[in-house]
């Protein structure tokens, strides 16, 4: 039996439709590729961050072990405040007897060349080394608190403790206070260097008597 049915043709898309759906084709791609895009900065961002989140954790942790550098210092210090010890430098501890005629450059490892370590330089559990210098806060090195150096007098940063009672009792206005020995300033200068590379650098005044 003969097929009856007729052939439909299919009618022409008109071409202002294939310029819409190419456009819309295009626009899209456009948005998978932005999207793709927003999704690759979304992951740098996140691994950026961690690593700052890291990093900083590292440089806090530093910063707290600098406090055995500061506290091997000022033990050194109490150790050596009798007699004339502390008017001498001493490379091998660390210890200058004078402060530095042009500050250095803290963070460069060279200005640590004559630093004392502790532990002998090793580094932690945690992989950090310390290392400490100590700084008598006077102009002349090798030279009494208030002594003279070639002709030139030893000026240092002192600190007088003045008694609360005036002379003799009295509580006369401008009656002269006795004064105590005087304090010599000393500054400690602590260097942590960490894992990640990272360093930090503490300063610290401390006073001690004469």
């Amino acid at each position: 039996m003969p097929d009856t049915r007729k052939a439909r043709s299919r009618a022409p898309v008109p071409a202002a439709r294939r310029a819409q759906e190419g456009l819309v084709l295009f626009i899209a791609l456009i948005v998978l590729v932005a999207m793709s895009l927003a999704g690759v900065s979304l992951m740098r961002a996140v691994d950026t961050g961690t690593v700052v989140a890291g990093n900083m954790a590292f440089k806090q942790a530093a910063i707290m072990v600098a406090d055995r550098g500061t506290q091997n210092a000022v033990q050194w210090l109490q150790a050596n405040s009798a007699g004339a010890v502390l008017q001498n430098t001493n490379t091998g501890a660390g210890y200058f007897s004078s402060r530095p005629v042009v500050e250095p450059n803290w963070f460069d490892p060279a200005s640590w060349s004559e630093s004392a370590a502790v532990n002998g330089g090793a580094p932690d559990a945690s992989g950090n080394v310390v290392r400490y210098v100590i700084h008598r806060m006077c102009t002349q090195p090798d030279t009494a608190y208030n002594g003279m150096n070639g002709g030139v007098a030893n000026e240092c940063a002192l600190f007088y403790a003045a008694s609360a009672a005036a002379s003799g009792g009295s509580m006369a206005v401008g009656a002269p206070q006795f004064i105590g020995s005087p304090q010599i300033y000393y500054r400690i200068t602590t260097r942590v260097e960490g894992p990640r590379d990272t360093v930090s650098v503490i300063q610290t005044s401390v006073l001690v008597s004469i």
